[in-house]
Order: structure tokens, then C-alpha cells, then sequence
């Protein structure tokens, strides 16, 4: 075979293997967010639309159950709350699901089965993806000690303040989501978040976490809390 019809085959095949290389990372970059924030946004409107209901139910029932219109059980790969983090920017709001697998992190947060439950005693452990499917952690390296972390089930403002993080550790330290984390700095039970995400920002050899406790409470009728108001 001719030398010029062999460079010629070696050329066209680095050309549509680099052609394959660009459209990945297109696809890694772009689309996957882009199909990310359309499941986002789906799963905040289905939250709303329910919570909707229940209040609508609630109002035409006053004298009903004392549990009406309260948040029922998480139900794995549904959407429970809304998470928001001023630090992150007061358009940053991301829905919370119950469970970390593949596919529910590709639609929103996802909370660690077996940790506490919003606002209860314990730790509520939360994990999101640093990079791809909307990039929703990819700041996490911002947050500091004092910041507001305010997630709403429908019915309460909760507003958590970070007081340790980010803290880097690898994958398989899970104590990390333990009631009282030991590296936390809690020394008794309280009501604790956490969140987790991936480091490197394109790599997943460790972990980055912060820890929060619970610094208020309201009702949602009450209007927004304070952290969430211009």
C-alpha cells in the first residue's frame, strides 16, 4: 500500500476519532446539563403543584387531622424539598430527592436513606454531583462557615448554618453521614446537614464536605426567612 494512501486513512481516522472526542465532550458538557435543569425544573414544579394541593386541601378542611397537608414518608427517587444557598447565588434553588442512585442525582440532589428527615433530630445528609447533569455543587469550594442553607418541604422554612467545610476526605469515609459526625466538631446529638459532592471538579477520587446545624424554623405561611430576602 502507497505511503500517501496510508497517511491519508491514519489522518481521516484521527480527524473523526477527534470529531467523536468533541461531540463527547459537547454531550458531557452541554446536553447532559442542559437535560439536568429540564428534570430540575420538572421536579420543582411537581413539588409546587402538590404542595398547591395540600394547602388547597388543608383551607377547605380546617377541621381536619392535626397531619393534614404534612410532609408523608420519602418516597426513593420522588422529590420531598427545595434546597436554596445564597452563597451560590439567590437564583440557586435545586429540588432534594429522596436517595443517592445514578438516576435520581441526574434530577436534582439526592438524600442519604437512613439519615434524619428534614429538620429532625440526627443528620440530614445530602448529595449532589460537582460536575455534569447541571453542574448543581460545582461551586461548593465557595462555602464557608456562617453560610445559610434554606430547604422548604411545603409547609416549613428550615434554615441550616454551616460550621465546618469544605472538608476533604476520600469516598469510603462514610462517618462523614453518621447522627454526631466524629470530624464534625458536634460533640452531642443535634439537628445536623451535611452535604457531600466529588473532588477533583472533574474527578471523583474524594469527597468534599460541609456540616450545618438547624438555626431556625418557621412556617411557610410566615413568609421567607431572613437568609433568602434581599
Amino acid at each position: 500500500m502507497p505511503v500517501r494512501v496510508i497517511v491519508r486513512t491514519v489522518s481521516e481516522l484521527c480527524i473523526t476519532v477527534g470529531a467523536l472526542i468533541v461531540l463527547f465532550v459537547v454531550y458531557v458538557l452541554f446536553w447532559t446539563g442542559v437535560r439536568a435543569d429540564r428534570a430540575m425544573n420538572d421536579q420543582i414544579d411537581q413539588l409546587q403543584r402538590q404542595w398547591s394541593k395540600a394547602t388547597a386541601a388543608t383551607t377547605a378542611a380546617p377541621g381536619g387531622p392535626a397531619s393534614q397537608g404534612r410532609p408523608g414518608p420519602y418516597v426513593p427517587g420522588r422529590p420531598f424539598a427545595v434546597m436554596y444557598i445564597p452563597r451560590l447565588g439567590f437564583t440557586w434553588n435545586k429540588p432534594v430527592l429522596e436517595d443517592t442512585a445514578v438516576d435520581t442525582l441526574k434530577k436534582g440532589l439526592g438524600h442519604y436513606p437512613g439519615t434524619a428527615r428534614l429538620g429532625q433530630e440526627g443528620n440530614f445528609a445530602v448529595a449532589g454531583h460537582r460536575r455534569t447533569y447541571g453542574d448543581p455543587f460545582k461551586d461548593f469550594p465557595r462555602l464557608r462557615p456562617g453560610d445559610a442553607v434554606v430547604l422548604t418541604d411545603g409547609s416549613t422554612w428550615f434554615t441550616y448554618r454551616i460550621d465546618k467545610g469544605p472538608y476533604k476526605t476520600v469516598p469510603t469515609d462514610v462517618e462523614v453521614i453518621d447522627p454526631v459526625p466524629r470530624k464534625s466538631g458536634y460533640g452531642r446529638p443535634g439537628r445536623y446537614l451535611t452535604l457531600t459532592t466529588c473532588d477533583p471538579e472533574w474527578g471523583h477520587s474524594h469527597r468534599l464536605i460541609v456540616w450545618a446545624h438547624l438555626d431556625a424554623a418557621q412556617p411557610v405561611d410566615a413568609g421567607k426567612p431572613a437568609a433568602l430576602r434581599r
